[in-house]
């Protein structure tokens, strides 16, 4: 019993001392394998998205001129409308009264003209004869003046009457679609009442805004065939789905907004089936062209305090930090401005187990494989 208690304790002995001496040999630190890509001069194609809204090329309010009550409703919502098209009609019936008033107004003035012409002839022919004063003529002359001047003042009231008339009957201005309505028939509309919007649809405008560097580098677009080259745009639905036609950018607005240092680009797109509504909203694809860019991965750079740091080989497989300058950022890429060259060699991934001076066993990356990698980003 006492000689198996005695072996019990040696093994136990034996097998702590093994663990012991296992623990106490120091471990062999091998020098990380990361992957590792050369930086070289190509042409790319980038892509950039911006928030976008459209518009309309037209959207009007549709107003009525003068009160009455709404008799006819000849459209509904979401109607195509051509110009001209009788929309609503108010009722007439104040309005012809007037129409009536200004024609018997018209008339008595024209019985007046009549009277006064008949009356100075009559006191000419006095005069003429030295029965009365030629003051008396002169009197005659004023008062058929006036009978003229009542004259167009009838004919103008008769005109402002059957204008009034005129725009009871309420019309498109243009080819369009109509929007709500908010009235229905027999409403008491007043002037100036909102009866609805005509929105012309056979082209929209797309409004993005960009920075002022972006806003620049198009500018110069003519004049630096290094810049970045703005082509035409596509439109990226509210679903990411594409839209089937490309717009093209026309114009800028004149003032950047103080906020966020952005100016509005304006792009038009045509609208054959009346896909686009005013009011929506998509994304923007702006194709740029870089000539001899040279390109970094996002996934090799880091930030600190700001400014943009990667992890550069050198001939002795050591890391180095340094920092570069970005011209631009589009998708998973730095297009580099200054501080790395061709021929530079950056850890692709894995920097976060990395430290300054640090000896790296390189992996090194094909040498078309950025290419490989920007396309697979588009």
């Amino acid at each position: 019993m006492r000689s198996h208690r005695s072996l019990q304790v040696f093994i136990a002995c034996a097998l702590l001392a093994g663990c012991t001496s296992r623990s106490e040999t120091p471990k062999k630190t091998d020098k990380p394998a990361v992957p590792v890509l050369e930086l070289t001069r190509q042409n790319a194609t980038l892509d950039r998205d911006y928030a976008g809204q459209l518009e309309a090329v037209q959207n009007v309010e549709v107003r009525a001129r003068v009160a009455g009550y709404l008799d006819k409703m000849l459209v509904d919502e979401g109607q195509a409308v051509h110009k001209g098209q009788l929309l609503f009609q108010l009722n007439q019936a104040e309005y012809q009264v007037k129409i009536a008033e200004a024609q018997a107004s018209l008339e008595s003035a024209v019985a007046q003209q009549q009277s006064a012409a008949v009356e100075m002839d009559r006191v000419k022919l006095l005069v003429d004869k030295n029965v009365i004063s030629p003051t008396e003529l002169k009197l005659s002359r004023a008062k058929m003046a006036t009978a003229r001047a009542a004259i167009d003042q009838a004919k103008a009231a008769l005109a402002n009457a059957r204008l009034l008339v005129s725009l009871t009957s309420i019309r498109a201005p243009f080819d369009g679609v109509i929007n709500r309505l908010p009235f229905k028939r027999g409403s008491l509309i007043e002037e100036g009442t909102l009866l609805t919007t005509i929105s012309d649809l056979s082209q929209m405008y797309a409004y993005f805004n960009v920075s002022e560097r972006e806003y620049l580098a198009s500018i110069r677009k003519r004049r630096d065939p290094n810049k970045l080259v703005v082509r035409e745009v596509d439109l990226l639905l509210a679903d990411d789905s594409a839209y089937p036609h490309k717009g093209k950018i026309e114009t800028t607005e004149t003032v950047f907004e103080g906020n966020t240092g952005t100016i509005a680009f304006r792009a038009t797109f045509p609208n054959p089936d009346r896909l686009l509504r005013h009011g929506a909203t998509g994304k923007i694809r702006l194709t740029t062209e870089v000539d001899d860019a040279v390109l970094v991965p996002q996934k090799a750079v880091f930030e600190v305090q700001d400014k943009n740091f990667v992890y550069v080989v050198d001939g002795g497989n050591k890391v180095r930090t340094r920092s570069f300058v970005p011209s631009s950022r589009v998708d998973q890429f730095y297009v580099v401005k200054s501080g790395l060259k061709p021929g530079d060699r950056v850890v692709y991934e894995g920097i976060q187990q990395l430290r300054d001076g640090m000896a790296i066993t390189p992996r090194s990356l094909p040498a078309d494989s950025l290419k490989i990698l920007f396309a697979s980003a588009q």
